[in-house]
């Protein structure tokens, strides 16, 4: 692949899954002889399991105790994330550079009052009128100070005030589709010279009781015991506590300052729209067309699948038939599924595969080919679990 002064280059990852914490526990979990280690939580929750987050100093990356008092646990998984980025970056103590640095956050809302919603969910199983009873409760039992304490571009505020990122800021919201979207024009303001370096990504915190009830309200819940990602015959998303943010920059602005590139990104596209009667199918071959030259034996392909039995095999089919021999990972098996920073974390993950040239163990061995080579090139994919496509393509350094 030919160079250009405006190539988008990822120069730092932070990232912490029940993996483990930065990126080491990670490189190792690519480039590893066999299966990865499973680390799930079955009793928490029960009956539905959930990948928690690990051991976490939080003082590594938020110094001061009244600014982690202050976050909810979202919040700090971001927060730390984001700081790991910075540091893994070179860019943790440059003033200047974090004061123009663009931050593109995805972001849910904020943790909910878990007894509201129980006594709604409760009153909801004695009576038929429950837009009536929605609202009476509205009124009389929700506490605006709990919103607003937890809104969703706090992230993005206390990553500013933290880490002193105070360049342009932008949060989306939209579960999947906002990690998607953050990446996406994270990639293109770079790449059109409207941004030199940005901050993006997101958190997410699985160990959460509205959580729970939020997947379990549309079914989406896997429950029992763990399995893989492709074997769970009734199918179903386990989620995971993650954070995840990487620095993109300009191939000229990481150039002048020597910084290491781990993985050039040479496309990303989100979209969406209704999946019915092979629409679906169609939106993710025109998404992966990019992708079409890749080397099929050194290309590993990071599947951001929730795990949802119908999307799920739909599209695995479509990245069979577009990439026949092509290794196919479907990382959420093994971090948890992380709604908002799924996309990214999918991201980091290829660009430590394509970085260390790494021959990426299946993560489900009844499913997944083992590679015979070193990853070159890689490419992500999300298929959101209601709605929002996302494809990205990375490749090596030369």
């Amino acid at each position: 692949m030919s160079k250009a002064q405006n190539d988008v280059v990822i120069t730092g990852i932070g990232i912490v899954t029940c993996q483990g914490v930065g990126k080491e526990p990670h490189i190792a979990l690519l480039t590893a002889d066999g299966s990865p280690k499973t680390i799930v939580e079955t009793e928490k929750f029960k009956p539905y399991p959930v990948h928690p987050l690990p051991e976490i100093d939080w003082s590594q990356q938020i110094a001061k105790r009244g600014d982690q008092r202050q976050m909810e646990n979202w919040q700090r998984i971001g927060v730390f994330a984001a700081g790991l980025a910075l540091d893994d970056a070179g860019f943790k103590d440059d003033a200047e550079a974090c004061g123009s640095m663009d931050m593109i956050v995805a972001a849910g809302g904020g943790e909910r009052d878990i007894n509201v919603d129980t006594l709604i969910v409760d009153e909801g199983l004695k009576r038929n009128d429950r837009e009536v009873l929605l609202n009476e409760k509205l009124t009389t039992e929700l506490r605006p100070t709990l919103f607003l304490a937890q809104l969703s571009n706090l992230l993005a505020g206390n990553i500013s005030i933290v880490h002193k990122v105070t360049g342009s800021s932008r949060t989306f919201m939209g579960e999947e589709a906002a990690g998607i979207s953050a990446v996406e024009t994270a990639f293109y303001r770079i790449k059109s010279g409207e941004s030199s370096h940005a901050l993006v990504g997101g958190a997410f915190s699985a160990e959460r009781l509205d959580m729970v009830l939020l997947f379990e309200s549309i079914n989406a819940h896997s429950r029992g015991g763990w399995l893989p990602l492709w074997s769970r015959d009734e199918g179903g998303i386990i989620t995971g506590s993650l954070g995840v943010f990487l620095v993109l920059e300009s191939r000229a602005h990481a150039e002048a300052r020597s910084a290491h590139v781990y993985a050039t990104i040479s496309s990303v596209e989100g979209d969406r729209g209704n999946r019915n009667a092979g629409n679906l199918e169609k939106r993710l071959e025109r998404l992966l067309a990019p992708a079409a030259d890749l080397p099929a034996g050194s290309t590993a392909i990071f599947t951001g699948s929730t795990g949802m039995k119908d999307l799920a095999q739909r599209e695995k089919a479509v990245l069979e038939r577009q990439f026949p021999g092509a290794a196919i990972r479907g990382f959420g098996g093994v971090t948890g599924h992380g709604l908002e920073s799924h996309f990214a974390l999918g991201v980091a993950l290829a660009a430590l595969a394509v970085d260390n040239n790494a021959k990426v163990p299946p993560f489900d061995a009844t499913h997944e080919k083992a590679m015979s080579t070193g990853t070159s090139a890689a490419i992500v994919t999300t298929v959101g679990h209601q709605r929002g496509e996302g494809v990205a393509v990375l490749s090596a350094e030369a």
